[in-house]
Parts: C-alpha cells; sequence; structure tokens
C-alpha cells in the first residue's frame, strides 16, 4: 500500500498542535513545586524567633514598669492612724519621718529595711568572750589557789573543798571592757560602744549567772562547771592527783616494784654471763701458763688471784665486788683448779694453777 505524500507545509501542523499542550485546564491539575511551601525547619525557626521577640517585648514592659514606678513613702513612726494605701509601714529598727526612713544605732540601712550592723555584732561578741574569760578566769583562779583579787566572796564547799566563789559587778564588767578596748585599739563611736556594751552584756547574761543587790545593781558569777573548763592544765592534773592520791600511789609503788624486780633479773643476768666470760679467761690464761712451765721451764705455773682479777676486770668492774665473788665460786667448783695460799714479799696472797 503506498505511503501518504507528505504535508505540504509541516511549519503549520506544528504550530496547530502546541496550543493544545498548553490549554488552562491541563495546568490546573499540574502538582505544585516542592518549593511552593517553607519545610519543616523554616516552620521552627520561624516560631523560635516568634518566641524570642514575644520574651524581650514582655521583659522590656515589665521592667519599664518597674523603673517608672515610684516607691511609697514611709509612714511617720508613732502616728496611729496609717493609711497602708498613700504610705508603707515603718520597718522595724527604724525610725521613719517625712517619708524617710533612718535606721536606729546598731543597725544600717540596706534597701527599704534595716539589718543589724555585721561589725558591731562581732565586736559584741569579742567583748562577750572577754567577760566570761575574765570572770570564769578568776573564779578558776579560786578553784586551784583559793584566792582571788578584786572579787566579793562568799563560802561554799563543792567536792569537799572550801573554796572562795567571786562575784563582779556590772562597773566591773565596764572597766574590764574598757581595758579591753584600749589594749586592743578598738577604733569605734561612742554611741555604738555603748550599744555594744549592751549587747555584750545581754550575750553574757546567756552564759553566767546574773545577781541584783539591794542597791540595784547587777552581779556576775561563772558557773562552776563553765569555770573548770578555765582552769589551767597544771590545776588540772594536781586536783586530779590530790583526789586519786590512793589510785595514784598504788599505781606508782606497783610500777616500782617491777621496775625493781626486773632490774634484779638482768643484774643477775648480766653477773652471771659476765663471770663466765671471765672464768673462761681465767683457765686459759692458767693452762697456758701450765703449758710453758712444762715444755720451756719458763715461768711459774701458778698466778696470783688478785693479779687475774686486776688484769681481767675492766675499773669500773672492781668496784663490783659481786661480779668477782661469782667468778670464784666457779673457780671453786672446777677440781682441775688449786688455790692455795703462798706468803709474797710478806703478804699472803691465793695462788691459782692447774
Amino acid at each position: 500500500m503506498p505511503s501518504p505524500p507528505p504535508s505540504p507545509n509541516p511549519k503549520r501542523r506544528a504550530k496547530a498542535k502546541k496550543p493544545d499542550r498548553q490549554s488552562p485546564p491541563f495546568r490546573i491539575l499540574r502538582e505544585p513545586s516542592p518549593s511552593l511551601f517553607p519545610s519543616r525547619g523554616e516552620i521552627l525557626k520561624l516560631l523560635l524567633i516568634v518566641f524570642i521577640a514575644a520574651s524581650v517585648a514582655v521583659a522590656c514592659s515589665f521592667v519599664s514598669g518597674i523603673l517608672s514606678r515610684r516607691p511609697k513613702p514611709f509612714c511617720d513612726s508613732g502616728q496611729d492612724s496609717q493609711d497602708i494605701d498613700i504610705c508603707e509601714p515603718c520597718p522595724e529598727k527604724g525610725w521613719c519621718s517625712n517619708g524617710k526612713l533612718e535606721c536606729l544605732h546598731g543597725y544600717k540601712k540596706q534597701g527599704r529595711i534595716c539589718i543589724e550592723n555585721g561589725q558591731l555584732h562581732q565586736t559584741a561578741k569579742k567583748l562577750a568572750k572577754v567577760v566570761e574569760d575574765d570572770v570564769c578566769g578568776s573564779y578558776a583562779e579560786v578553784l586551784c589557789n583559793g584566792a582571788g583579787k578584786i572579787w566579793v566572796c562568799y563560802l561554799d564547799k563543792p567536792h569537799g573543798f572550801d573554796l572562795l566563789i567571786y562575784r563582779t559587778s556590772e562597773g566591773d564588767v565596764v572597766k574590764i571592757l574598757d581595758d579591753y578596748k584600749a589594749r586592743e585599739d578598738i577604733r569605734i563611736e561612742d554611741d555604738n560602744y555603748k550599744l555594744t556594751i549592751h549587747k555584750a552584756l545581754e550575750t553574757v547574761q546567756g552564759s553566767l549567772e546574773k545577781k541584783a543587790d539591794s542597791n540595784g545593781s547587777k552581779e556576775y558569777k561563772c558557773p562552776q562547771p563553765l569555770a573548770e573548763l578555765h582552769r589551767p592544765l597544771d590545776c588540772c592534773i594536781r586536783q586530779w592527783l590530790y583526789r586519786h592520791i590512793l589510785l595514784v600511789t598504788g599505781v606508782f609503788t606497783i610500777v616500782l616494784c617491777l621496775t625493781r624486780f626486773f632490774w634484779i633479773l638482768h643484774r643477775k643476768k648480766f653477773v652471771s654471763t659476765r663471770a663466765e666470760k671471765l672464768y673462761d679467761e681465767v683457765c686459759e690464761i692458767l693452762e697456758e701458763n701450765a703449758v710453758r712451765a712444762r715444755t720451756k721451764n719458763e715461768g711459774k705455773p701458778w698466778v696470783v688471784a688478785s693479779w687475774l682479777r686486776d688484769h681481767l676486770l675492766l675499773p669500773r668492774e672492781r668496784k663490783d665486788y659481786t661480779l668477782w665473788k661469782k667468778v670464784e665460786e666457779l673457780i671453786q667448783e672446777d677440781s682441775r683448779i688449786d688455790q692455795y695460799p703462798k706468803l709474797i714479799k710478806g703478804e699472803s696472797k691465793i695462788r691459782m694453777a692447774l
């Protein structure tokens, strides 16, 4: 079958098909491009930026409100009727006048409140410690020696001992603190110093016993358990020995007897060992003299006992008669050694020979 003849105008046919591919219905049904919508990561970044911006705006608004708000003035001290909507109540340890706050002595201003002055508080603690050490130290001296210096006394008998318990008046306490202030060169204003003394006395009342006499002055006394803690070491040892004298005497006697016993054992062992060594040396000298006298006909076969003693003993051992006496006992027990007296230069001496 013959093929159809070619089209006379191919360009016109191509143009005729192009409008069909770009028709509107087919463009609407096509899928949108992936870059048209944001990704999940971009959405999270956007939300984070929005949150940070909102937080900054809220913080700025809060700070601006605080800075722009004026604090209420303080209500004057001593007024009965106070409107808390108009003014703020005056804080403790403070005095308010014309809306302003002034702290009392011993307190300092911090913001809109009054707090205790730390330096004065520490100084008051030191002064209270000085008073306690002075009063209790004086009582401890009484417990140890039975004598005091400036204190008023009464008679008491704790633990069976006659002891004087001294009290000091409040004026004496102030004198103690004044002396300490001058000695330690504490620089403090007079008003604050009076307040510090007052606080120190309040602290001391918690540890010392207080008494008011008929004149209205206060007296302080250190409790005995606390005073005993202030006793010197030598005083504690001396009193302990005195209270336990029987026990100490018994222990000392036992220790002395044991020491004497072990020293005697050691002495006997030493004398026995040394005597045996000297006995061996005596036998060697006598044997040498006997051999030399028999073979070479030189010298004498006997030796004077006193010469042996002075020759063998050390100078410090010659004063110990027990040592040489032990050697003589060993020689007498040896049947090989003969001992007999001989007159030498008009003096009788003991000779030894094998």
